[in-house]
């Protein structure tokens, strides 16, 4: 079993406290700018394999400490290898190309520096890059230049379960940069890391040793997945988010909820904005300026999306300063509340403040439409 980790905010329990409000969730997606920015007369360009050739092993001979083990820990042991540079460089190529975002990409399978003696990052001459964009009729080369992989192989007994767990948890280190012709040194340079994990159960320590993943395996499956890192960098992607909304109260806000399950945003927006005009009460207020401020997101207007956030943010913040000075239950109700939209209010700020980056980056489709 193979589990990617990612890290995100979650809002569940947050949720699950207002659940007697009613709250809806859904998911959105929506575009976010590259790291790093290339300039739109930038149409092909080649994925090179800069990394020196390793040796057969592939280990990383270091100096070796014995590690303490943790509770109910059996056995542990940590190992570096150097990853397999070709896996990465076409999973790289791949993932760029599948990004639709340069015309064409091409992928130099020979190791540059096959014959270095000494392993080594050595940064592209100023002719290398020329040669190379020549020979392959490109305008940029994106250089792998280093590939190292630390795996942490651990078995332990969990006796909750009477089960000995074998984990693997390997953390690649990918090292990237951008060449351009005419120019000496990178234009751009990444240093990024992430890591893999696997986890098999058995019934005693000897099978849950076996069921360690191999190095070969280890290597191959964790190169591949390392050369997949730096596609968010350097090109625009995709990111998927959840949002929520507020869908009971009133007649309006039930309807509305029909309408937005139907997907006619404007009919939804229309009964927000009478109940926002119409009510006196700042909860119901605070519900309706955060769904409009949702409507306004989906419809790409985040500047109108901030302002109506915001004032969700205000009015959220004056009903809970009012609850806890009446004495209730404290901020049970509505703190869920505050924090939340202030968590919706920092993504809609940072995708407001990748705007005009995001823009300059798309600049390169708009004879497209």
């Amino acid at each position: 079993m193979i589990k990617i980790r990612t890290y995100f905010i979650c809002l569940s329990v947050l949720f699950s406290l207002n659940a007697c409000q009613s709250l809806e969730t859904l998911s959105i997606d929506y575009l976010v700018p590259a790291e790093i920015s290339f300039p739109s007369n930038l149409k092909r360009i080649a994925v090179v394999n800069n990394t020196s050739a390793v040796p057969d092993s592939n280990i990383i001979n270091v100096p070796q400490k014995k590690e303490p083990l943790l509770v109910n820990e059996l056995k542990k042991s940590t190992t570096y290898f150097w990853g397999d540079a070709a896996i990465a460089t076409e999973s790289l190529a791949n993932g760029l190309a599948g990004a639709n975002y340069f015309n064409e990409v091409v992928i130099c399978d020979s190791a540059l520096r096959a014959n270095d003696v000494i392993l080594r990052e050595n940064t592209l001459s100023k002719s290398e890059v020329e040669e190379l964009c020549r020979k392959l009729d490109v305008d940029l080369l994106i250089s792998l230049e280093n590939l190292q992989i630390k795996a942490v192989r651990t078995v332990k007994f969990m006796p909750d379960w009477n089960v000995f767990l074998a984990t693997t948890d390997a953390r690649i280190f990918t090292s990237v940069k951008a060449y351009l012709p005419k120019r000496n040194g990178a234009m751009a340079s990444l240093v990024l890391n992430d890591s893999i994990f696997w986890e098999e159960g058995a019934s005693t320590e000897t099978s849950a040793m076996a069921q360690l993943i191999k190095d070969e395996e280890l290597i191959r499956q964790t190169s591949d997945f390392g050369g997949t890192i730096p596609v968010n960098k350097l090109t625009p992607s995709w990111k998927t988010s959840q949002r929520f909304y507020y869908s009971n109260g009133s007649v309006n806000m039930r309807d509305a909820a029909v309408y937005v399950r139907e997907q006619e945003w404007d009919k939804a927006f229309d009964l927000w904005q009478k109940e926002y005009l119409q009510s006196k009460s700042k909860k119901v207020k605070m519900r309706t300026a955060l769904n409009s401020a949702l409507y306004y997101e989906m419809q790409d207007s985040i500047p109108q999306a901030v302002e109506w956030a915001t004032i969700a943010q205000n009015l959220a913040d004056e009903v809970e300063k009012a609850t806890t000075k009446m004495k209730e239950k404290k901020s049970i109700y509505t703190f869920p509340n505050y924090f939340s939209i202030s968590v919706y209010l920092s993504d809609l700020s940072e995708r407001m403040s990748n705007i005009a980056k995001l823009n300059m980056q798309m600049d390169r489709f708009k004879d497209d439409f």
